[in-house]
């Protein structure tokens, strides 16, 4: 059909009144409205399940796209395990605008299916649905959160009964069966209430909470520190400050602030212009409550609460305090886990523990496991490779997954929850600082010893953001244009390989190729002769290409860190400014 046909039938199809309205507006006036974009196909599905900006049409977040990849979720669930019927699937929500509302049309949507659904009956952090998954015992789950997209978004994200994020071949089942599904206004389905009456809804009780409290408790490595250190905390608008709080407390950090503005969920992010700590001033309301408090320790999570973001005083900084990189708290984190909270730094005998991180990740947790004797793996980047690759380890070699990450502020510790989790690695980053608080010293002077004893990592990262149709196709196009002719030189560096995920083959310089095993994905990696790395990747969840940078180091014996810090600095600059012009030429 063409696109007014198109666009015609999806309103004659939109059981919302309000998105309908949207498209007949514009079709009184197709010349001068966004129709095109609205219908440039439909949100794809995929492992990250859907995300989009809020709005009517087959590319946009609506009930409509949600109903419709409910029943296609229900279908194909019912098809490879008819017992989910009864062990069901459980939804939660975040702040955002209409998650509410999608939630419930996902539930009522299942409970048409026949398909028992657990709502939780207000808003919870995605690690919770996580967690939900498995201590339910349910056959799927179903999180309504944008993470930290703008406000304008929102998302549906599936999980599958072991409680990770869906992989291949479940996101291509489930896609298959949304395509199948009815226009949305015919996809059967329960009135809410009537639904609960029939018990094919289900209210989840805060028993849940309570159990998931108790069991992040038990993650800690130690229970002594200096745990008096005044925290101050941020959900950044987002649905983590009752969980984290209570979090905090049960592990005996009982001077924590909340910044009162950010405190409460709100869909509208009002005072920051993007709701990911990353950004540039999305942490400026936490620093200024942290210097009136002269705080030692600023802790952000964004707004589902399954990213963490890490500060620490810093007089030199305008702000007061430096804000760790993702790498950083990464970093930081694997090797307390790994030296069992510091007490065993010199142990060579942890070959049962295993860590894991996403190929983007700083090189550095690798080398740290090695010196610990630990398994170490890298996966593509999301967070259902890495758990579900614990899950395989696992079973294969009895390896005992105790932390994983990913350079996006990604943590998660120990087999509790099978995703990211900011509120449980916010503890444990605190427990650590305790430690250390104990000791003397802090976490930054702690990496800096760390960087001395296994090299200094430094890492960037370079985002091109192309919103719309256009967009993607130019973002689509720069990788396609890397792909076939690749750089063999990069400001100077030779390239020694070439990592194709896609093609899944390593070409050298000579020409001469290998396999690689991981699963297909649209990422390049560059390794230099010189020891450093350049990785394009186009997001899978945002507009964007993103570019990341990684140097390694040495350190002479007593040289100032900064000396050794400007040397990689500069490298770094240069890779960058040289890939990006030749990335966008």
């Amino acid at each position: 059909m063409d696109l007014l046909s198109r666009a015609r039938a999806w309103a004659e199809a939109d059981p919302d009144p309000q998105t309908r309205k949207e498209i007949e507006d514009r079709l009184a006036d197709p010349a001068s409205s966004d129709l095109a974009d609205r219908f440039a196909g439909s949100l794809e599905f995929g492992t990250a399940g859907l995300r989009g900006v809020i709005g009517a049409g087959s590319n946009r977040m609506n009930r409509a796209v949600v109903l419709r990849t409910t029943w296609g979720l229900a279908k194909y669930l019912l098809e490879v395990n008819p017992k989910g019927r009864e062990s069901g699937v459980v939804i939660g929500f975040d702040g955002r605008r209409m998650s509410r509302e999608f939630a419930e049309d996902a539930a009522c949507a299942l409970a048409g299916a026949g398909v028992r659904a657990f709502l939780f009956p207000g808003v919870v952090p995605t690690p919770l649905l996580a967690f939900a998954v498995t201590h339910l015992g349910c056959a799927a789950g179903i999180m309504i959160t944008a993470s930290h997209n703008p406000p304008e978004y929102n998302g549906y994200k599936a999980y599958w009964s072991n409680g990770a994020q869906i992989i291949p071949p479940i996101d291509v089942g489930i896609a298959r069966a949304i395509d199948e599904a009815p226009g949305g206004k015919d996809v059967p389905r329960l009135a809410l209430d009537d639904a609960k009456a029939k018990g094919l809804v289900r209210v989840v009780g805060p028993e849940v909470a309570s159990t998931y409290l108790a069991e992040v408790k038990k993650l800690g490595v130690r229970a002594d520190g200096d745990r008096s250190l005044s925290i101050v905390y941020t959900p950044m608008h987002g649905v983590g400050d009752e969980l984290a709080r209570r979090a905090f407390a049960d592990a005996g950090f009982t001077d924590v602030t909340s910044v009162p503005e950010q405190q409460k969920p709100d869909g509208d992010f009002p005072t920051v212009e993007f709701p990911n700590p990353e950004e540039k001033g999305a942490m400026d309301l936490a620093f200024a409550l942290a210097r009136a408090k002269k705080a030692d320790l600023v802790v952000a999570n964004d707004p589902d609460a399954d990213r963490l973001a890490i500060a620490v005083p810093d007089p030199a900084a305008p702000s007061g305090y430096m804000q760790f990189t993702g790498n950083q708290v990464g970093v930081l984190l694997g090797h307390y886990v790994l030296s069992r909270g510091l007490a065993e730094e010199g142990r060579t005998d942890a070959s049962g523990e295993l860590v894991i991180e996403s190929i983007v990740s700083s090189p550095m947790l690798g080398v740290i496991a090695g010196a610990f004797g630990a398994g170490y793996e890298e996966v593509l980047t999301g967070f259902k490779w890495i758990a579900n690759r614990a899950m395989d380890l696992k079973r294969e070699r009895g390896l005992r997954f105790v932390f994983g990450y990913e350079e996006a502020l990604g943590y998660t510790v120990g087999e509790l929850v099978r995703d990211k989790d900011g509120i449980s690695a916010a503890v444990l980053f605190a427990e650590l600082a305790a430690v250390l608080r104990a000791k003397g010293t802090t976490a930054r002077a702690h990496l800096e010893d760390l960087y001395r004893r296994y090299g200094l990592f430094v890492s960037s990262q370079v985002n091109l953001t192309r919103k719309g149709a256009d967009g993607l196709a130019e973002l689509k196009a720069i990788m396609a244009r890397l792909r076939a002719s690749p750089p063999w030189t990069i400001a100077g560096h030779e390239v020694a390989t070439v990592r194709d995920y896609l093609g899944q083959t390593v070409t050298a310089r000579d020409g001469s190729t290998k396999p690689i095993a991981l699963p297909k994905s649209d990422v390049l990696t560059f390794d230099l002769a010189s020891g450093s790395r350049v990785i394009a990747r186009p997001s899978g969840t945002e507009p964007k290409a993103k570019f990341y940078f990684d140097v390694r180091e040495p350190i002479a014996p007593g040289e100032p860190i900064a000396a050794a810090a400007a040397r990689a600095e500069e490298t770094m600059a240069k890779l960058a400014d040289d890939f990006v012009a030749l990335a966008t030429k």
